[in-house]
């Protein structure tokens, strides 16, 4: 899912009281009681108002899907297999070609390369054949009252109850995933707002029936979100055997021109000269490994899990005739238990991690590569029982 707060809802959030903006839990009654009384004050009409939340119900579906994410714990090369498949790459082409005009017109417009939205086509609803079947009003509702993260979901709800004002939302039947995103390529109610296109040129704005107007509207929100214009985002690569792996990382970027003069080269064509990339090691030095440009960072503004991020560039690459990547021999890495083992021995000894969840994040990859560097082994961010035993 989308998990960020988009600059609609930043605003929105902004112009809320703090009593408001920090509101969540405690009675559910009393919290879309509290919904209603803050709309009113947002100018809204009370009878407007109470046919919004008409139809409002807590869904524990919702909250049991929010708390199982355990796939974002498999390491790259078992995901993204999971999520790409020879049907998944053949269908991708046909829909390229069957929709060529949109992805020619998002291209010139937006600068943004057809495979990187038949990418998150494919990935959020499987090219529009499943977009989900969760009440989106009670899905954002649910996940606003729920003290997790409702900075993200509480500003969603009024953006939710502006497209119902324009027509464009009913609080009782529009249906999708469960973290409240709507159409063929998941948008939050905010970035409808903000980015909605009409691209079939039929007056409205249906990203769940109208592919066009669902590709253009990802296309402007790609863009907005500070899409570079016909650069790349990524690229397998082959790095020497003696390579300084404690220089890979998103947060370790140096110039192109710089890693070429390492030893960096392109697996397949050549490196983009010019522009700031990073080394990307997924599973250690042993694993596939990817330079990513300026572009792949755009990707976590629509979704911050590292792994669901990578294999939509990758699949992108693929979708636009890219060779499969090598998987080469990884290291063993952690099950999601010795993870979260890791995570406690990590901050224990003063590192940031985030959250304890066995997932593998920016912070995590950060701190393991510090220690594997204090520890004198290979910093290449990719933790092992090996280095768990050390700990």
């Amino acid at each position: 899912m989308p998990a960020r707060l988009p600059a609609i809802a930043l605003t929105f959030a902004l112009s809320t009281s703090t009593a408001y903006a920090q509101s969540c839990g405690g009675s559910f009654s009393s919290f879309v009681g509290g919904l209603k009384q803050e709309a009113v004050e947002r100018g809204h009409d009370s009878a407007t108002v109470d046919r919004f939340f008409a139809s409002a119900r807590q869904d524990n579906a919702v909250l049991k899907a929010d708390r199982a994410q355990g796939v974002f714990q498999m390491p790259f090369v078992d995901f993204s297999r999971r999520l790409i498949s020879q049907g998944r790459i053949d269908k991708g082409k046909s829909m390229g070609q069957k929709y060529d005009a949109i992805f020619d017109r998002i291209e010139n417009e937006y600068g943004i390369s057809r495979g990187v939205l038949l990418a998150f086509w494919a990935f959020e609803t499987d090219y529009g054949s499943f977009q989900g079947d969760f009440n989106t009003a009670n899905a954002l509702i649910t996940l606003a009252h729920d003290c997790r993260r409702p900075e993200l979901f509480r500003p969603q709800i009024f953006a939710a109850l502006e497209l119902y004002e324009k027509g464009a939302f009913d609080p009782a039947r529009t249906t999708g995933a469960w973290a409240g995103e709507i159409g063929m390529v998941q948008m939050l109610p905010a970035d409808i707002l903000e980015n909605g296109m009409d691209g079939d040129g039929d007056g409205k704005v249906s990203l769940k029936t109208s592919a066009a107007d669902a590709l253009m509207s990802g296309g402007k929100m790609l863009s907005s979100l500070g899409w570079r214009k016909g650069e790349p985002w990524l690229q397998e690569i082959t790095l020497p055997a003696e390579f300084d792996w404690s220089k890979t990382g998103l947060n370790h970027a140096t110039s192109s021109n710089d890693w070429h003069a390492m030893g960096v080269r392109a697996r397949s064509g050549n490196l983009t000269s010019g522009l700031q990339a990073a080394i990307i090691l997924p599973q250690g030095r042993k694993g596939p490994a990817f330079i990513a440009y300026p572009n792949f960072n755009v990707y976590f503004e629509w979704n911050q899990s590292f792994t669901y991020v990578l294999t939509a560039a990758y699949f992108a690459t693929r979708l636009e005739g890219g060779q499969v990547y090598n998987a080469g021999n990884p290291d063993t890495g952690l099950s999601g238990a010795q993870m979260k083992d890791l995570q406690n021995k990590l901050a224990a000894r003063g590192y940031d991690v985030g959250k304890v969840d066995g997932i593998l994040g920016a912070r995590t990859r950060e701190a393991v590569q510090d220690i594997q560097t204090k520890l004198g082994l290979p910093a290449d961010a990719w933790p092992t029982p090996a280095l768990l035993g050390k700990l």
